[in-house]
């Protein structure tokens, strides 16, 4: 063979490699930032490698809360950093007014309720979980399994309640909202459940500001204010002796939403990854993970068996979310101020 052959040979080798390495770098490239899409809430772990695989985007895990995610965005207003964000609705209803987020209707927008969307777009709902008692009953001491806000408050219970911090983390601020419905109170006035929360310090509750799943599950808080799917996949999933109780005195449900972020980097693919959670295969991974779809064609008669009863569930009430949005910021002081 010539020279000339040979050269032409390698050069087109070089060439090939070269595309090669273009074609990984470019696949490698295909990624999307998500603020708070943490592995052990809600099954997110399963959900980012469905994306992954179906989708090709890679998108880390992500432990912010949804107080810390909104704090980060509106810092970085100017640069954006993430492409989608994931939170609680009335941290969704109030991002919406600080102009971090843009509108977007993704696919199967006309099939989701009016009050599961902002009607421009800026947040769509996910799920919905209700809370109530997650309780590792193994690590109860023997003391019987609580069925109300005012078991809680009993000497028995000293040391063993947690709910996270409801002036930062979303799951916290429902629990607040949960026990001041039960106590009587409103939306203007969530006296009663800041007397509940001093009532409860006597006990000396764990407070972390993110989730606490693990904890749970190896009893170091043996009960804690937490979402329905969490204590169904420690059940059902990890085969823990854990029970979830809707106490007697009624509770919450409220939605989990996502967010396009402004500006956002990776903007086609954010837009793709809300699509696909919002999609036929995203939403039944929500509802294998024991979640409530936002789009209920998704949840198999499967899932539904291993919820409790729906006469337990009538003791759940759905609230004003915009008033329960305008409301945080406030509870968020005076519990600042009055518990800690």
């Amino acid at each position: 063979m010539s020279t000339h052959n040979k050269m032409k040979m390698l050069t087109a080798a070089a060439l090939l490699a070269a595309c090669g390495m273009a074609s990984q770098v470019a696949h490698a490239a295909e990624s999307a930032i998500c603020y708070n899409c943490p592995p052990e809430w809600a099954d997110w772990g399963t959900q980012l490698k469905a994306i992954a695989r179906d989708t090709g985007i890679q998108v880390p895990q992500d432990n912010k809360n949804s107080g810390q995610a909104l704090a980060q965005m509106v810092a970085e207003k100017s640069n954006p950093v993430a492409d989608v964000v994931y939170y609680g609705v009335s941290f969704g209803i109030q991002a919406a007014g600080t102009g971090v987020i843009a509108d977007y209707k993704p696919a199967h927008w006309d099939t989701i309720p009016a009050g599961m969307k902002d009607p421009d777009g800026k947040w769509v709902a996910l799920h919905s979980g209700t809370m109530g008692f997650m309780v590792n009953v193994d690590a109860l001491g023997g003391a019987p399994v609580p069925q109300s806000w005012d078991d809680l408050l009993k000497p028995e219970y000293k040391g063993m309640v947690g709910y996270l911090d409801p002036s930062s983390a979303f799951v916290g601020y429902v629990a607040a909202v949960a026990v001041n419905q039960a106590k009587g109170g409103t939306m203007q006035d969530f006296t009663p459940a800041l007397s509940w929360f001093k009532k409860l310090q006597v006990n000396q509750p764990i407070v972390p500001k993110q989730t606490a799943y693990a904890r749970l599950i190896s009893g170091e808080i043996p009960i804690l204010l937490d979402y329905d799917f969490n204590a169904y996949r420690a059940k059902y999933k990890d085969h823990a002796n854990v029970a979830f109780v809707i106490p007697k005195e009624g509770t919450v449900t409220v939605p989990y939403v996502i967010s396009l972020v402004k500006n956002a980097p990776h903007e086609a693919n954010g837009k793709k990854v809300i699509d696909y959670v919002l999609s036929d295969k995203g939403q039944a991974i929500w509802a294998n993970a024991y979640l409530r779809p936002v789009r209920p064609s998704a949840m198999s008669a499967e899932a539904k068996a291993k919820f409790l009863p729906d006469s337990d569930y009538a003791r759940a009430q759905t609230v004003d979310y915009q008033q329960m949005a305008d409301a945080q910021k406030a509870f968020s002081a005076r519990y600042l101020s009055e518990i800690r």
